[in-house]
């Protein structure tokens, strides 16, 4: 018989596509899921041939956080295992957060605490109309804490106030209205609308994408004075003599496709 991994890899052209593969579990985390998709991403990002990762989960649930066997058992270890585990469970979604490559959430269902995590610490989240989200924690005496940092960057500090502490249930039209989804379709068009945009992202240059994914992690919430404004003028001038830039502007004035659109 063969085992189910807990994680799906494919590679589809230039497009690495992650799926939870969980779903009697309803793509719950646990120690080898957690294990998986932190190698899988880091070996994304070194892999020449990914230009995007695609995460979305198996069967009717995107992820709905922490598997609560796990939980129960690690309630039993001692607190230098707790530690751990959890420093295992920060250090996946800073993974994600920190690859270099635009990682993007097909979110396919619900989403409750670590999953509302994870497709927080994504660069763009698309969910099926039909997809819930719930930060759960305090329901079971639990604080959302590793998830915290990506939760409120996405949804707002005044949103996450409310929602930690009220561990409420909401719809993707409210998610979509507090920042921490980019788009909500119909669940019979989400596939389509999260491949096109990985399309759109392999359209462009992939080193202006990462390039420009960094500009967003290093100045976000920074105050615009003298050393900033420094950088972005260091930034800009590095940027256009690289033979990217020079190949994109020449592709431009040309009239044709650039060299890695045709490569992709």
């Amino acid at each position: 018989m063969t085992l189910q991994t807990p994680l799906d890899v494919a590679h589809d052209g230039a497009i690495a596509r992650l799926t939870l593969n969980r779903p009697d579990m309803r793509n719950a985390f646990d120690e080898a899921l957690i294990a998986a998709l932190t190698s899988a991403v880091k070996q994304a990002a070194q892999d020449p041939r990914v230009r995007v990762l695609l995460l979305t989960g198996a069967g009717k649930a995107f992820c709905a956080g922490g598997d609560l066997n796990w939980m129960r058992k690690m309630a039993t270890h001692t607190d230098a295992d707790n530690r751990a585990d959890a420093s295992r469970l920060a250090d996946m979604l800073h993974t994600i957060w920190a690859c270099p490559k635009p990682v993007v959430a097909c979110v396919n269902g619900d989403a409750y605490a670590g999953g509302m995590g994870l497709l927080s610490a994504c660069d763009i989240a698309i969910a099926a109309d039909t997809a819930h989200f719930c930060l759960s924690e305090t329901r079971l005496g639990l604080l959302p804490a590793t998830i915290s940092p990506y939760v409120i960057r996405a949804m707002g500090e005044r949103a996450a106030n409310r929602y930690f502490l009220t561990a409420e249930r909401f719809d993707a039209a409210t998610a979509l209205r507090l920042g921490l989804l980019h788009d909500v379709v119909p669940a019979e068009r989400l596939h389509d609308e999260a491949n096109a945009i990985c399309r759109t992202l392999c359209a462009n240059g992939p080193d202006a994408v990462q390039a420009s994914k960094r500009l967003v992690r290093d100045f976000a919430g920074q105050p615009i004075n003298a050393a900033l404004i420094a950088d972005t003028v260091e930034r800009i001038a590095a940027c256009r003599s690289t033979d990217e830039a020079r190949e994109g502007v020449a592709a431009f004035l040309e009239k044709r496709e650039p060299s890695w659109r045709q490569a992709s």
